[in-house]
């Protein structure tokens, strides 16, 4: 058996382009020093952690950031549940599925969001996971670990499927495969954060690799 967790957020859904901008505008507002094409750029750089994490790269320990993920946060949720997971997204999760490997989620994106979203779009997985600061429970080891002693796995069957620099660094740090969603970063911007990184133009080239 082979397993493989998606990042959510870019990887599965097409939710990026668009957080980017709510994110872009937020970090102008209460930071007026930044333009906008700066912000929505950092938000790029530093995605791959959730929001309150990346806002603290950005701008850390400064008093507006409660501020800024809060609107951030309200915000997304209006254009959220009007996305869906696109036909080769489905095809990659059921022909995983079918001929016996596991295919879950581990995401930076709260975990009440990810379950209503998957129940509205009625596609099935071995598992989801998500962000729950309270119990220091995110992507990354935390996840992988549960993951791994849930279904009795060692680090050799599991590969991460991400499309950020951060989820590449999360895979390779705890010694697991990776594979990267190219969009917002390119094969080049993988490669040059990990050499021979893997990456695909379009998810469903996971099933011939």
């Amino acid at each position: 058996m082979k397993a493989y967790l998606f990042d959510f957020d870019g990887t599965l859904v097409d939710t990026m382009e668009g957080f980017a901008d709510i994110a872009g505008f937020a970090i102008n507002r209460d930071h007026p020093e930044m333009s906008f094409e700066e912000a929505r750029h950092n938000y790029i750089q530093t995605s791959g952690v959730p929001f309150c994490q990346q806002i603290e790269i950005i701008f850390p320990n400064h008093p507006a950031n409660a501020g800024t993920v809060e609107y951030f946060e309200k915000t997304k949720i209006e254009g959220f549940f009007g996305q869906k997971f696109h036909d080769d997204v489905r095809l990659t999760i059921n022909s995983l599925r079918q001929r016996g490997d596991l295919a879950g989620v581990s995401s930076g994106n709260f975990p009440d969001l990810i379950n209503q979203f998957v129940e509205k779009e009625k596609l099935e997985f071995d598992i989801v996971m998500g962000f729950e600061a309270e119990k220091g429970f995110e992507k990354g080891k935390p996840h992988f670990d549960f993951f791994l002693e849930k279904f009795g796995l060692n680090k050799k069957d599991l590969t991460f499927v991400g499309d950020s620099l951060k989820d590449s660094d999360k895979a390779f740090e705890y010694g697991i495969d990776f594979i990267g969603v190219c969009g917002l970063f390119t094969h080049e911007q993988f490669e040059a954060r990990h050499a021979n990184a893997k990456t695909v133009q379009n998810i469903k080239e996971i099933l011939s690799i």
